[in-house]
This record gives C-alpha cells, structure tokens and sequence, in this order.
C-alpha cells in the first residue's frame, strides 16, 4: 500500500541547567520557590544593571554540546572557539527586559548528532538512527505567566523567579518521522543530561521543555511530493502530549492538504503558524503566525564579552564525562552478551544501577543471569519501597549470593525469599530457614535433553517459531513442565530458548 503521507519533525528541546544560581546574576535558581522572590536588578533589567556571565552554566552547557557530538563555536572568519551574546527582542508580559540574552549567528556549539533506537520492536532488535543536531545554544529563561483557566476571566498572574535561569537550547534537524521516534529521542536526551548532571529534566517542573515543528509531505503520482506550511506547536508538557500532539497535528494538515483545491496550502506559500496543545481535548489551536529573525531585531549584546573556548576547556570537560548511554549500551552488550533490549533497561535505570549490574554479574559469572533477576526481583522491589539502588538493602555481594543459592526456585519462591530478607534484614541462608523454601535439585543435562526431545516432537511450533510467532514456544515449555513435575519454569524456558536456536 502507498504512503499516504510522510510525518517531518524537528524538536526545539529547552533545557534548564543544575546551577546554584541564574545565568547573569546572584539570584538563586531553585524551583518551587515563593513567587518573585528570587529577582534583582540584574535578571529584572532595572537601569543600570550589568549581567555578569556564570562560569558554571557554561561549563554544563559544553558538557552537553559534547555528548551530543556537536562542534565548539567553529565559525569561518572568526577565531577557533569564538562565541557571543545577542539580544533577542520581543514583548512578553514575563520578559521583564523586553529582550532576552540568547545566540544569534555565532552559538557555542553546532552540527552535532545523537544516534536513536528506531526498531519496529525494539526489544528483540536495534535499529540506529542518526539524528542531526542544528545547534545547541545558551540562553537565558523567561518567567511564568499563570492564566486563569476557569473561563471567568481572571487576572493572568507573573512569576520572574524563572526569569534568568540558565536554558540550553537543543534544535534538531526535521530527521524524525513519527511520534515514536520522536519520543524516543525525547528520553535519550533526558537520559543523557540527567547522567551527565547537566539537568534534573523534570518537565513537570518545567526545565525539560518541547517545542515541535511538523508538516508533512505527500506522495505524488509522478514521484515528487508536496510539502504543507511549517506549524510550531507549543505547551507540550509530557512526552505522551509530544506523541499526540505531533499525530493529531499531522491528521490535521492532511485534511487541510485534502480540502486545497488551488493549491495554496504549501510550504513556501503559507505562513509558518504557531499552535498550542490542548492536552484535555487532544487538539492543536492556533495562536500565531511565527515571527523569524528579522522580526526579533538581534544584535550583539553590548554588555557582555565575547568567550573564546579553548582546547584546554573542551579536553578537561570530555575527562570527566565518563560513559555515555549510547557506548554504555553497546558495551554491555558486548562484554556481558545481553540483548540491545535489556541493555537498554539497565542504562535508562542510570549509571549507579549499571554499576550494581556489573558488580553482579562478575560474582556470578553470567551476565544475562543477572540482567534477568534485576529485572524479575529488584526493579519491582524499589518500586514498591519507593528506593533508588543506592539505597537497597541487598548489596551486590548479597544479591550474588541469593542467585547462586536459588538459582533451582522457582520466580515465585525467590521472589518470597527476597521480600523475607529485605523484610527482616536476613542474608539467604537464614530466609531459607525462616520460610522453609528449600532449592529442588535435579540434573540441567537431564532436563536439557528432554527439552531438546520436546523441540523435537513439536516441528509445528518450531516452525511457527522461526516465523517470529513467539507464543508457539509456550506449547513445547508447558510440555516440559508437564512431564517434569517442580523443575522451575525460567530455567525451562532459558533451555527451551537455548534449543531452539539451535533447531
């Protein structure tokens, strides 16, 4: 079946950095503080006021322009490193300065990529997807307006404690095609800036935020295609809004496209347009014709100096980046022989969790084992005390030895002996004795060949297997259950697995 139409994103991702205070000023940047108390003259733009630029928020925006694989302020005609501030001027209610300090021509970092996971199901395979990063600029925040949403007309109420943070601006390229992939490009970025320390990304609280820009083109008969007005879309506050809104916002155009019986509706023709998300009635509305550059009248800020960054700078940042995911991810996969999807897992859990992983694995000699029980026995159990890794009971050591002893026990019985430990702070052996749960032992040969002689006896559901019908295994483990009676269902089914690869 023919495309009917091809979905073109590019994300405008704004990030509020980990810094003590705001980006040209004393004032401090903490969320959640009373409204507009953490103001001055600086961040206010009161008259005669002078920013002063905060060594550490560049320090954390460079560390992120280098993960993300950009270039550093490489500018022709211009010094190696060369970078400065412009004035950005427009009228919000919450820009008290009436122009934001932000980059025009010369932005620190450029021409960068981040690679993506954009597999039909990315828990059995890894398809990479370069992404194109356009720039990755500094700049200072905005306030808050809060709109009285009653519908009674109340005041809109402003905020300027936001007004000077710290924000790094991260624009791809229109490389993404569907709401999945954008998405997923969404949470590697978060996923990397939280790793880094760059940012806490908490969209709730604002310092992880989204602009998209969608069209879409549309296939012709003589294999060209047109391309719809460029549409903005704002007040994107989750990533599940980011995925509705780009799909609803692309059915939309569509039906605009359909309707065009003198061909008006076109890039090119059509003024780019501003649209807000309504989240409640999951629908795009529109507010604006967008402004471009000439309409915002930058220049050079004549209140701060330029900054050349020098290779020192960008060789002490790249020292102590440590890891990124995307490497993480494919060591691990490697070195300890995991799927990219259970790789994937254990590098979104964050570096402490990978740390716990591998102290794990090497006390047990397999990998996948460990990678397994992480999942089926601790991810649920600091859920369910609302922990982080740091923090759990069982120490590396402890959760080797519980692995090696219950290795024979069903899920179900490990999962009782690890609540009884993290219950009563009990190591293995003194559980064991408390609950009564014993490991049953039999013979893995034994079981193996009578597994290999179930993968025999079912040539349907091997078959079916090899077809990418998953279920069809679960014929040839309840067989093996079946005819031997309290052997531990995971170790049928990694057997049965193991098998049927070789069938």
């Amino acid at each position: 079946m023919a495309e009917t139409y091809k979905i073109v994103i590019g994300l405008e991702v704004h990030v509020q950095l980990l810094t003590k205070t705001k980006l040209f000023c004393g004032c401090r940047n903490k969320f959640g503080l009373p409204p507009n108390s953490a103001t001055c003259p600086v961040c206010l733009g009161l008259p005669g006021s002078l920013p002063v630029m905060n060594r550490e928020a560049f320090r954390l925006a460079l560390k992120a322009a280098l993960a993300l694989n950009c270039r550093i302020a490489s500018h022709p005609g211009h010094p190696p490193g060369f970078t400065k501030w412009d004035r950005k001027n427009y009228y919000y209610p919450d820009l008290p300065k009436n122009y934001q300090i932000s980059q025009y021509d010369l932005p620190f970092s450029h021409d960068g990529w981040l690679e993506i996971n954009v597999a039909r199901d990315p828990k059995k395979e890894f398809t990479p997807k370069r992404i194109g990063i356009i720039r990755a600029h500094l700049e200072e925040d905005a306030g808050k307006n809060t709109h009285d949403e009653s519908g009674r007309g109340g005041d809109t109420r402003v905020d300027l404690n936001r007004t000077g943070t710290p924000l790094l601006e991260i624009v791809s390229h229109p490389d993404l095609n569907t709401p999945e992939e954008a998405i997923t490009y969404l949470e590697e970025v978060r996923l990397m800036l939280r790793e880094l320390g760059v940012s806490d990304c908490e969209m709730q609280e604002g310092s992880l935020r989204c602009d998209a820009n969608v069209n879409i083109h549309v296939p012709q008969p003589d294999g060209t295609h047109h391309e719809t007005p460029l549409v903005e879309i704002k007040n994107l506050n989750s990533f599940r809004a980011v995925g509705r809104a780009i799909k609803y916002e692309a059915e939309r155009q569509y039906e605009e496209f359909r309707k065009d019986t003198r061909g008006e509706y076109r890039f090119g023709k059509w003024l780019k347009e501003t649209r807000g998300w309504d989240d409640t009635r999951g629908q795009t509305e529109g507010q604006r014709h967008k402004e471009e550059a000439a309409d915002y009248r930058y220049f050079p800020d004549p209140d701060l100096v330029p900054v050349v960054v020098s290779q020192e700078q960008i060789a002490a940042v790249k020292a102590e980046m440590g890891e990124l995911p995307q490497q993480q991810r494919s060591r691990l996969v490697g070195q300890y022989g995991l799927t990219a999807y259970d790789a994937g897992v254990l590098t979104a859990k964050g570096r402490r969790t990978v740390a716990y992983f591998e102290a794990v694995a090497a006390a047990v000699g397999d990998g996948k084992t460990a990678a397994n029980r992480m999942s089926d026995l601790i991810f649920p159990a600091l859920s369910d005390r609302r922990e982080e890794i740091d923090a759990f009971p069982v120490p590396p050591a402890g959760f080797a030895d519980f692995l090696k002893k219950t290795g024979p026990l069903s899920k179900q019985d490990r999962v009782h002996l690890l609540g009884h430990m993290l219950d009563h702070g009990a190591d293995v052996d003194r559980a064991m004795e408390a609950t009564g749960i014993k490991p049953q032992t039999f013979d893995e040969g034994t079981l193996r060949a009578k597994v290999a002689e179930a993968v025999a006896a079912n040539p349907k559901a091997v078959a079916d297997f090899k077809k990418g019908k998953d279920a069809a295994k679960m014929s040839i483990v309840g067989a093996v259950m079946k005819a031997n009676r309290g052997v531990p269902n995971d170790v049928v089914r990694r057997l049965v697995d193991e098998e049927l690869a070789k069938a």
